[in-house]
């Protein structure tokens, strides 16, 4: 089982690159997310790898942060996600980004990934939503605060909950801020949260 590669990058193209370590080159597919990271070849990259073993063929996944590669692990034991779907989800959606989608379920940022239909999004929601805040960009764990309490107590709880899922308070502060002005006494911790991770997420 091949762990990483670390090697010249030979070549990247849309979906794949090649790297070529003592002379031998390996063919690795990877998000969009990775192969932007991957330095201009031929300058030497490691990269992790999970490896694919089957009838037909090896099939190397690469990745340049190993959150990614425990969210591809994930995604992939879900029935009817493949690589190539697990590796779009990804290109769409950064480990944070997946955490705030699953625990929102928020079905039409899933979807924005190509092969992802309605069904398939449900599923993932349903499989993965209670396994997303022990995950990588879930800050070790979600917590939502069942109510708010009096005095500010809104922007307060949702800061939480923000920090919970890995979203800098220097970002979240305004966005929050914002978004409870423009509701004013409507405003509950549900639509702020909800809103503020649409716009955070993007």
């Amino acid at each position: 089982m091949i762990a990483f590669l670390c090697g010249l990058v030979i070549q990247v193209e849309t979906g794949s690159c090649v790297i070529d370590v003592n002379g031998v080159g390996y063919l690795v597919s990877a998000s969009t997310r990775t192969l932007a990271a991957l330095p201009n070849p031929p300058e030497k990259a490691r990269v992790l790898i999970e490896t694919v073993v089957r009838e037909d063929a090896i099939l190397l996944y690469g990745f340049m942060e190993s959150a990614e590669r425990e969210w591809f692990r994930l995604l992939t034991s879900v029935q009817g996600v493949g690589a190539k779907v697990a590796l779009g989800i990804l290109s769409t959606l950064s480990p944070g980004e997946l955490v705030a989608a699953l625990s929102t379920a928020d079905k039409a940022s899933l979807t924005r990934a190509p092969g992802v239909g309605g069904r398939l999004a449900d599923r993932i929601l349903t499989e993965l939503r209670d396994k997303a805040g022990k995950m990588p960009g879930g800050g070790g764990g979600i917590v939502f605060p069942a109510a708010a309490t009096p005095g500010g107590g809104i922007e307060a709880d949702a800061l939480m909950a923000l920090a919970g899922l890995g979203f800098r308070r220097s970002e979240a502060v305004p966005v929050v801020r914002r978004l409870l002005d423009e509701r004013g006494a409507a405003a509950t911790l549900d639509t702020v949260l909800r809103d503020s991770l649409k716009e955070l997420a993007r």
